[in-house]
Formats: C-alpha cells, structure tokens, sequence
C-alpha cells in the first residue's frame, strides 16, 4: 500500500473521553495542562465533555455519553477528518457494557494514525510534545486498493474518504 500525508493544524482538534473510573484522573490532568489546552478546538463525549467545560471554563464540543454511541461519534469524527488527536482515559480494570465501541474507536484511531493517548504517562509527552504547537504532516495508508478489492468483490460504491 503507498502512503498519503495529511496535514494537522497547528490548532489541534483534540478528543477527551474518559471511564467513569477515570474521570477523576483526566480532569486534574486537564486542569494542568488548561493553558494547552486553550489553544485548541476540544472534543468529548457526554458526561466527561460537562464535567471538563464546567471545571475548566473552556468550550467543549460534547457527543452523546460513551455507552450511547458517544464513542462511535468520536470514530467517525476520526475517520472524517476532523479530529487530530485522541486523549482516552479507560480502565483496564472495569468491564464496560460499551466495550467493542471502544475497542472500535481505539481501532479506527491506529487505522487513521491519529496521536493517541491512553494514560497520563502518554497524554504529558503527546501535549507537551512540540509537535502540538505545529503543522504536522500525518501518514496516512493509502486505502485506494483496499477500497478497490470490495468494490470488486461485492461491487460497492466508491467509499467516501476523508
């Protein structure tokens, strides 16, 4: 497969979302890194987006609630293009009822190769990387022959890309 650049702006359109479990550690984490943030479009899903908006005092986009399809939302948002950067909080410890949506939004992330975060560990190098503070030219796959074998084999219309 060959590969494809798109550039990232230097104002990232960032995706917070965090377990019940690790909400607690995304908001204090949030709340250092506020002036980071700031200068970047911010996205999460329900209740993490309020939780953030109300404790940070900055506006938020917020989707549905995770386990409604908030998740899924925040995966197409991935697979459209108009998010730049994943910052997920999960709990390894904690069955979700919603867990192949997250499974899926963790997938369609390596799959568009978006910067992602799962801890707090990674979510400090991704922010404070100056990397954040740039236009970045982001791999992509070229799907192209992929999207050609379906089309073959089940006879699809073309698939719309990002």
């Amino acid at each position: 497969m060959t590969r494809n650049y798109v550039t990232i702006p230097t104002h990232k359109r960032i995706a917070l979302v965090a377990h019940d479990h690790k909400k607690d550690d995304l908001l204090e984490w949030a709340k250092f890194n506020r002036e980071a943030l700031s200068r970047h479009k911010l996205y999460a899903t329900g209740t993490t987006g309020w939780i953030l908006e109300k404790e940070l005092g900055l506006y938020i986009t917020k989707m549905q609630s995770g386990p409604l399809g908030g998740d899924q939302q925040i995966g197409a948002r991935i697979a459209e293009g108009s998010i730049d950067a994943l910052i997920f909080f999960w709990d390894p410890l904690d069955a979700q009822p919603h867990d192949p949506d997250v499974k899926a939004l963790l997938r369609i992330a390596v799959v568009w190769n978006i910067p992602t975060a799962s801890n707090r560990a990674t979510a400090d190098f991704l922010i404070s990387s100056p990397l954040m503070n740039s236009e970045y030219q982001r791999q992509l796959t070229d799907y192209d022959e992929y999207r050609q074998r379906l089309q073959q084999q089940f006879g699809q219309d073309e698939t719309p890309q990002p």
